[in-house]
């Protein structure tokens, strides 16, 4: 298959082409694209040998099935991440619950940025500011 496409359809495709161009100008427009095809797979054979001289020994140890988007379902990924385990708590979460253990109260806020605005008002707005 090329690109979704059968045997049938690009025989269709082709059929039809030929009836459009016409018999006189069919070989010149078969011969540019035997040149274009050639020229794509030397293209492509060249790319192929550049990336694996600049990836050097790891270029064959890389599963390239495993790289392919098209395995990636959106779904599945939500769903596993919605049926994980509940997050390990990080560090600063595990001081602030071990200050509060030893000491009884709880630690202090963290400290607001000085650029947002109130808690309860909208954000502040400069009416002059460019």
């Amino acid at each position: 298959m090329f690109f979704g496409l059968t045997i049938e359809k690009l025989l269709l495709i082709g059929l039809v082409a030929a009836l459009i161009v016409g018999p006189e100008r069919l070989p010149r427009y078969a011969e540019s694209l035997g040149s274009f095809t050639r020229r794509a797979r030397d293209w492509l054979s060249t790319a192929r040998t550049r990336v694996r001289d600049e990836m050097g020994e790891d270029f064959d140890d890389v599963d390239w099935r495993t790289l392919d988007p098209r395995q990636y379902d959106p779904r599945r990924i939500i769903r596993e991440a919605l049926l994980d385990d509940a997050p390990v708590p990080t560090v600063r979460a595990a001081q602030a619950g071990a200050a509060v253990a030893s000491t009884g109260t709880p630690p202090p806020p963290p400290v607001r940025s000085p650029f947002r605005g109130p808690e309860d008002g909208p954000t502040p707005y400069d009416t002059e500011a460019t």
